[in-house]
């Protein structure tokens, strides 16, 4: 019999790929993809879940009530979240509890009500950003590194692993999430709910609408492509501060293993990102750019540090090898990450110039 799956966040960028794509390999695989729609772009992608036949349905996780007439549920994936770093810093705090807190629980229970298993897409955003800053790095010709040798546990030039020390400021978003993990485990623990928890690096790819606090990579291919403006933001202003990326090819790939393999998975909390061998400065991410596009543009240098940056991040994800013994690694590179957006691109441009540009 095939599995009833139900996706939130499901017509975001990330909640689609896994929709669609689950849908492709699956079709007897009833697949529900809720979303509140408040994203911008998101509502192109209504039209593709349709003719990929996953059902769609127009709810919000943050209302209990839009939860309710599912009873056969055998997963859920929960892909919703307001994903800025900045939220809340400069903004009311409370819509992102009750988007990124409050819903998560409220999709629990609805895990408990119909004996579903729980996969929950966290974010690396839970390490504290001061730790992060002070752990040791060195500057090379294009970007900033780490370096092996650190004072603090859990971090060295391929990454921060899993025991990195969590206490410190981490923004109210990384709050969000990582509050949503210590209940997601309690679930597992007293409740009996079998889950997982990803705790995922940046994520782009096609059908990205990226932001200048959201979805790096895809703004700047569009500022490329659409020949619009740039800054380099902090850290000297030169564009050197790096990033590890997977294309939401690659999740779903993994999203995949952990559905059919739960009792391997269940109750562990892991990184998920493309690692050093996938990963980016500003700068290099720039020349890509240049290279695909045939466009260069101006980039601002702005010294100034922006609130809740950091000059480095990459997932190390020797727990999640070692868990699964290899059978899932990335496979995608950044050429093939700029390539799959920057073709993406150029068939929709129509409908994004106005998202994008």
């Amino acid at each position: 019999m095939g599995k009833q799956i139900l996706i939130t966040g499901g017509a975001g960028f990330v909640g689609s790929t896994l929709s669609i794509g689950l849908k492709n390999r699956y079709p007897s695989y009833q697949i529900i993809a809720l979303d509140n729609l408040r994203r911008r772009g998101s509502e192109l992608n209504i039209p593709r879940l349709k003719e990929a036949e996953v059902e769609f349905i127009h709810g919000d996780i943050r209302n209990p009530e839009d939860l309710v007439g599912f009873e056969n549920l055998d997963i859920i994936i929960d892909a919703s979240a307001d994903p800025s770093v900045l939220s809340g810093i400069n903004s009311p705090v409370m819509p992102l509890i009750q988007s990124n807190l409050n819903g998560t629980v409220n999709c629990l229970e609805l895990a408990q009500k119909t004996g579903a298993a729980f996969i929950f897409l966290s974010t690396s955003r839970i390490y504290p950003i001061k730790n992060l800053e002070s752990a040791a790095w060195e500057e090379q010709e294009t970007r900033f590194v780490w370096k092996d040798q650190q004072s603090l546990r859990g971090i060295s030039s391929k990454g921060v692993q899993e025991d990195f020390p969590l206490e410190g400021s981490r923004s109210f978003y990384g709050s969000t999430k990582l509050a949503s993990e210590l209940l997601i485990t309690e679930y597992n623990e007293l409740k009996g709910l079998k889950t997982i928890i990803n705790r995922c690096g940046v994520i782009s790819g096609p059908w990205q609408m990226g932001k200048v606090d959201q979805g790096v990579l895809v703004l700047w291919l569009a500022r490329h492509f659409f020949k619009g403006s740039l800054a380099y933001i902090g850290y000297g202003g030169t564009g050197k501060q790096m990033r590890d990326v997977m294309h939401s090819d690659d999740l779903l790939e993994l999203i995949d293993q952990q559905i059919h393999h739960l009792d391997l998975y269940n109750n562990q909390t892991i990184n998920v990102g493309g690692g050093l061998d996938c990963s980016f400065s500003l700068q290099e991410l720039t020349k890509l750019c240049q290279e695909i596009t045939g466009n260069s543009i101006q980039i601002k240098p702005i010294t100034e540090n922006r609130t809740a940056d950091v000059r480095i991040y990459v997932s190390d994800c020797t727990k999640l090898n070692a868990l699964n013994n290899g059978a899932w690694k990335p496979k995608k590179t950044m050429a093939d990450l700029v390539s799959d957006t920057f073709d993406w691109m150029k068939i929709n441009e129509k409908n994004l110039k106005n998202i994008l540009s």
